[in-house]
């Protein structure tokens, strides 16, 4: 049984760099100079996507999953169960609110990227859309991770965000939220949930999130070589995982170590446009 003390907040706080990692990207793709890395704008969205934005975001999904939780073994350990305090349904309120909020501190081309994060957020987990419940919609739905980032972009650049960019991003997202669904297949198919995962059974769901890794890796490619080797570390590593007697349960939960890395080399890769690295050891 879970802890009361654990149930007071939404699940995974491990994943919150998910939200704010794209940012920190879009930021340092985007901006001409480093003047333009900390202001007022990149401040507050980075904030806003860290904390806010992910109680919106799990939120949710804790308050419509309820049921289906039970039945997840995650729930007992890395990840809690909603028990139905008040405190969550506030904070996922007042998380909405805020996301509303950008809207007025970052240009009208913004907009669209915002929306759509609040929109995909919220049609995830609940009716009458609840996205997750429908195969490869649930898959598709998760380029919401995408949009901070492109946001981001977009609001210091005053432009759009190169379009094999994008695609390579969303592609990466649809790679990692299937392959976080490899360990519920047993539950989701317990409680009659359809999802990416339970349709294709684990041995041809690696292959789906090879061929979007491999895909995203080829999209950024076309970006930047480099940046296409980069992500390339995820086909190899889906592959690894696939082939070795590594549980899937554990591989996991190295995702945001990962993840953490390749978003920093990414960043700072963007940063060093601008700021090249020989001028810091120069």
């Amino acid at each position: 049984m879970a802890q009361p003390s654990r149930t007071r907040r939404p699940t995974r706080p491990r994943f919150w760099l998910y939200l704010a990692g794209p940012v920190a990207v879009g930021v340092t793709y985007g901006i001409g100079d480093v003047s333009e890395l900390f202001t007022p704008v990149t401040i507050s969205l980075a904030g806003y996507f860290l904390v806010p934005a992910n109680v919106f975001l799990y939120g949710i999904n804790d308050l419509f999953d309820a049921d289906v939780d039970e039945l997840n073994p995650k729930k007992d350990d890395r990840e809690t169960r909603w028990q139905g305090d008040r405190l969550t349904v506030t904070a996922v309120g007042l998380a909405a609110g805020l996301g509303v909020a950008t809207f007025a501190i970052t240009p009208r081309i913004a907009w669209p990227y915002l929306a759509g994060f609040l929109v995909l957020s919220a049609g995830y987990s609940a009716p009458p859309l609840r996205f997750k419940t429908t195969p490869l919609v649930d898959s598709v739905s998760n380029g919401l991770y995408v949009l901070p980032g492109a946001a981001a972009y977009a609001t210091v650049a005053g432009t759009q965000p190169p379009l094999a960019a994008l695609a390579g991003a969303w592609l990466w997202t649809m790679g990692m939220h299937t392959f976080s669904a490899i360990p519920d297949i047993e539950p989701d198919r317990a409680a009659g949930i359809r999802t990416t995962a339970t349709v294709l059974g684990a041995p041809r769901t690696y292959l789906y999130c090879l061929a979007c890794w491999a895909a995203a890796a080829v999209a950024f490619a076309v970006v930047d070589v480099r940046l296409g080797l980069l992500l390339g570390v995820y086909p190899v590593f889906v592959t690894w995982v696939a082939r070795s007697a590594v549980s899937v349960d554990r591989a996991y939960w190295w995702f945001p170590a990962l993840n953490t890395a390749v978003g920093t080399l990414l960043a700072m890769g963007g940063l060093w446009r601008v700021y090249p690295v020989w001028a810091v050891v120069g």
